[in-house]
């Protein structure tokens, strides 16, 4: 079993490449499950109604968050009426919505997904290592298993890479926007990245306008922070082999692709 992990998407450059690359993807590498993080899909923070329709209807069938999550305050009503978007596991028990959920696929296997947030240089919450044994216990049944990891340090992303190798079928990290060359697999059949990236604005900071970013960390004056609504986008994704006889990767792919605005057609990097 293919399963493909799109990485943060932000904004609307983001939506607009998920749209254009989706079906494509899935197709070429012959994908039944597709998880895509949400957390920065509207405007840049937080994920309204509008956009995760949008954004289920381009193919996703489920979404993850993080610590952007709550910026938007129709999540909190989304989170009570859909499982198909997690928030982090490890937040408090008290918060709306599902840190994990068991799922069908478009060919009849079930893929569990836990969404899960790091602690080192965020918010304090319970450790995404014991509350992580917890939401496993709950999908293991499931013939693959991702992680979506969405966490700021590589050095507690490894950790619980290695925390879940054999146990889980890929720990893939989101967060930092930036695609990380480490995709491996580790001892006992884990697929591994530190960040699978983004689909958002390029010729930005990390999704944010530039000019924007670069004031901030000039002056350290608070200031709004705005995503380009035009210009050329990137996606960046993993592939995950996944076997049916005991839920070990076989394989984990990077994918990078981008759009621009004379050529609408992702070609890859």
């Amino acid at each position: 079993m293919k399963i493909l992990f799109v990485g943060d998407i932000v904004g609307r450059p983001g939506r607009r490449a998920l749209a254009h690359a989706l079906p494509r993807l899935v197709d070429k590498y012959e994908c039944e499950f597709v998880i895509a993080n949400g957390e920065n899909a509207a405007a840049g923070f937080g994920l309204s109604r509008k956009v995760a329709d949008e954004i289920f209807a381009a193919g996703v069938d489920v979404m993850t968050t993080g610590n952007h999550v709550w910026a938007d305050k129709e999540i909190f009503q989304l989170l009570g009426e859909t499982d198909r978007i997690l928030r982090p596991a490890n937040f408090p028990l008290s918060n709306p919505g599902f840190g994990s959920g068991i799922y069908e696929t478009k060919r009849g296997h079930t893929v569990g997904v836990i969404n899960l947030i790091g602690r080192i240089f965020m918010d304090p919450v319970e450790s995404p290592f014991l509350r992580g044994d917890e939401e496993l216990a709950k999908v293991s049944g499931a013939d693959a298993i991702i992680v979506d990891f969405h966490a700021e340090a590589t050095s507690e992303k490894r950790a619980l890479g290695y925390y879940f190798a054999g146990r889980v079928s890929a720990v893939i990290g989101t967060h930092t926007h930036v695609m990380t060359c480490d995709e491996e697999i580790l001892p006992g059949g884990t697929a591994y990245i530190s960040d699978c990236g983004m689909a958002g604005p390029m010729g930005t900071v990390i999704g944010i306008e530039k000019e924007i970013a670069l004031r901030r960390f000039l002056t350290g004056l608070p200031e709004r922070f705005e995503v380009p609504k035009a210009g050329p986008a990137l996606l960046s994704a993993v592939v995950v082999e996944v076997s049916l006889d005991n839920k070990a990767a076989l394989d984990i792919q990077r994918i990078s692709l981008k759009l621009t605005e004379r050529n609408p057609d992702l070609v890859e990097l």
